[in-house]
């Protein structure tokens, strides 16, 4: 396949936009740089902090795991002016948590009965119509930065507790969701692609999820069908507007499952290697088709 080379410019993620994985996040943007040169591509680098002060961005083709606010919102003027961004900033701000519940939700994506509510006004009904027991409440108004962000309650009165820490710390508004029993399934891949892998946390001692483990105890490996599992995720991706993604699902034990969550270029620890190709060939495909 003949390769046409190109510049592009990459911008890594700032460190407090990756809890516990730092390490994770810096070796997929570097490993997804090595694919790009190697296919040919010239390839800058910059920090979220060197794009802000960038007055002029020279090259036309930019991919990004930037997550600070302004840095999206700086992306997604360049795209307005004539720039091809991939995750697009459009698509990096859609996967904050509340535009997600709604976007999935809106696209038919197997989700968990939720409720958004503003933290300082949740409303008397803001815990009524979510079936089952217990409840996660989840900062709406941004990925999770800390692990409090992403908290189980037993009842409606340690959750609007919750919702009041959340108004204290200045977070507006939070999605209320239903806790689903069975099997915590996480998931990598890159739309359009044949690029997918799962696999289960709690079997791998992922510390992440120890207290997720304890809720809904160990995995019972209930069978499900992987590809439904697939196509769900890149009509996810669709309705985001992104193309690297990964996220969560919860399995039952009839194989029905709901994604809980779904992220923005993730690390990919557990295949970084096999995937930095892929989501090369992703980017590089995607400007060569804007050229």
């Amino acid at each position: 396949m003949h390769i046409q080379p190109i510049t592009l410019l990459g911008v890594k993620r700032g460190s407090k936009f990756s809890p516990n994985h730092i390490g994770n996040d810096e070796a997929i943007f570097n490993l997804t740089v090595t694919a790009l040169e190697k296919m040919g591509c010239k390839v800058n680098v910059c920090t979220e902090n060197e794009l802000m002060e960038m007055t002029d961005v020279q090259e036309s083709f930019i991919f990004a795991m930037a997550r600070e606010i302004v840095v999206v919102e700086k992306l997604k003027s360049l795209e307005e002016n004539g720039k091809v961004v991939i995750n697009s900033g459009f698509g990096i701000e859609n996967c904050f948590r509340t535009n997600m519940t709604n976007a999935l939700i809106a696209n038919n994506i197997p989700y968990p009965k939720s409720r958004i509510v503003l933290t300082d006004q949740p409303g008397d009904d803001a815990f009524t119509d979510l079936p089952g027991e217990g409840y996660w409440i989840k900062r709406g108004d941004f990925h999770a930065i800390h692990k409090e962000d992403v908290t189980y309650v037993e009842s409606e009165e340690q959750g609007r507790y919750i919702l009041k820490e959340f108004n204290l710390r200045g977070i507006p508004d939070a999605v209320i969701s239903q806790n689903l029993p069975g099997d915590l399934v996480k998931f990598y891949g890159i739309r359009g692609s044949q690029f997918f892998h799962h696999f289960y946390p709690y079997d791998h001692n992922h510390h992440k999820y120890s207290s997720y483990e304890q809720i809904n105890s160990a995995t019972a490996h209930y069978p499900f069908n992987l590809d439904t599992l697939m196509q769900a995720a890149d009509a996810a991706a669709i309705g985001l507007n992104i193309y690297i993604y990964g996220g969560d699902a919860i399995v039952d034990r009839e194989g029905k499952f709901h994604i809980i969550d779904f992220n923005d270029w993730p690390s990919f620890a557990p295949c970084r290697d096999i995937a930095a190709p892929h989501i090369a060939q992703c980017l590089y495909d995607n400007f060569i088709a804007n050229l």
